[in-house]
């Protein structure tokens, strides 16, 4: 017996209310940019600048136990994540510490990581710091930029991908429904002031290979059934194809779901902000696209060319359950 979370043939009319989804998809862009605009990123040292201090012990890293005795200290915030490699000693443990730059200075005060160090003398005697570097607010904004470039870059190269593989109407839709997950992010770490990082801009760029990969795959069978059913208007293609990909896009999406939630809970503070944003990106990756990016399709129409041969490679596989 196999496990459906969807029955096999399924008959959803996605699109008799697809003006509202726009709308609401619309809605909720503008207020993410708002969100942005008016209340900012919380960014954390990637962006602001700060110090990074490398602490090695011969008894293994507790990470709340540095946090404990450290947040006396009123530093803000206080990153901490313990170092993992092949090439350690078994009785090297190592400890990556970084402090956000103070107001009004360019790093951390020489001072402030000297009682840093002895407050950490006392929970772990006979740790060192063989190495303390700082990040100015000059490098931070250079990685923002970069940053900022990743993405646009990731989203025009998507765009050019969808338009040579499909049509342009296509690639639209595609991007449209990649750009409203990424704004749609970014304004949910505004509005909920998560600390925004490098490890979000990892997360934005695997939300974009998640999403286009779920679109693609709609695509894929919409541009075979526009072939194979001719006299059906583009509305009865797209729900069909959806409908007929739908168990695949469930499947995935719950899967990878249960997989990010442990992590989330059982993953601890280094890697939750990286981990909410991977469930949020699932969840609204995959609403749009069956949403956005289809109902973005459905609004500019398609040209039915049938020189072109039937081509159902990727295809085979999309409406089978694990």
């Amino acid at each position: 017996m196999r496990l459906r979370l969807v029955k096999e043939h399924t008959t959803f009319n996605f699109f008799r209310m697809w003006k509202m989804w726009i709308g609401v998809s619309a809605v909720f862009v503008v207020l993410s940019i708002v969100s942005t605009v008016i209340m900012g990123l919380n960014f954390g040292i990637d962006f602001k600048g700060g110090t990074t201090i490398r602490a090695e012990s011969s008894v293994p890293v507790e990470v709340a136990t540095y946090r404990a005795a450290i947040e006396p200290l009123g530093l803000g915030d206080i990153s901490i994540a313990e170092v993992f490699d092949p090439s350690f000693r078994p009785d090297q443990h190592v400890a990556q510490i970084r402090i956000q730059a103070q107001e009004g200075q360019e790093s951390v005060a020489s001072d402030v990581v000297v009682r840093l160090e002895a407050v950490l003398q006392d929970v772990a005697p006979g740790i060192t710091f063989p190495s303390v570097e700082s990040v100015g607010p000059k490098v931070s904004g250079e990685l923002i930029q970069s940053a900022a470039l990743a993405v646009v870059i990731a989203i025009a190269v998507v765009l050019i991908y969808i338009w040579l593989r499909f049509e342009w109407q296509f690639a639209v839709g595609a991007v449209g429904a990649l750009v409203h997950d990424i704004i749609l992010t970014i304004g949910i770490f505004s509005a909920l002031q998560i600390k925004f990082d490098l490890a979000i801009i990892a997360a934005l760029l695997t939300i974009v290979g998640y999403s286009l990969n779920d679109t693609v795959v709609v695509f894929d069978r919409v541009r075979e059934n526009l072939r194979r059913y001719k006299q059906k208007n583009l509305s009865e293609v797209l729900n069909l194809s959806i409908n007929e990909t739908l168990s695949r896009t469930v499947m995935t999406s719950v899967t990878t779901l249960l997989a990010l939630i442990s992590l989330f809970v059982l993953g601890g503070d280094v890697i939750r902000g990286f981990v909410f944003a991977m469930i949020w990106g699932v969840l609204v990756g995959t609403y749009s696209s069956v949403f956005v990016a289809s109902s973005t399709l459905l609004r500019l129409g398609v040209k039915r060319d049938w020189t072109k041969p039937s081509n159902t490679d990727g295809n085979q596989f999309a409406n089978i359950d694990a």
